[in-house]
């Protein structure tokens, strides 16, 4: 440290360059980090793409069964109510 300059100004200093190191630091450490996210995700990324695209298709298959399904007993029940009904209306034309 300098003697000719005053104390305030030399802790000033070492207090700036000290920020500014610990600034370029963090910095560096942050596109580090990036730079090996990247990397994760490009790694990552397609086995999640194939495992998306399979549960997808599971899912897709599920319901599709369920609406077969629930289609068919919609149909039974429509069926079993227009009987009814067309033997309700035969009974009341024979009257």
């Amino acid at each position: 440290m300098d003697d000719e300059k005053p104390v305030t100004e030399q802790v000033m200093e070492t207090m700036t360059t000290a920020v500014e190191a610990t600034k370029d630091a963090a910095v560096t450490a942050v596109k580090k980090v990036k730079k090996a996210a990247k990397k994760v995700a490009k790694k990552v990324a397609p086995k999640k793409a194939k495992k998306a695209k399979k549960t997808a298709k599971k899912a897709a298959k599920k319901s599709s069964k369920k609406a077969a399904k629930k289609s068919a007993k919609k149909a039974v029940k429509k069926s079993a109510k227009k009987a009814a009904k067309t033997k309700k209306k035969a009974k009341k034309s024979k009257r």
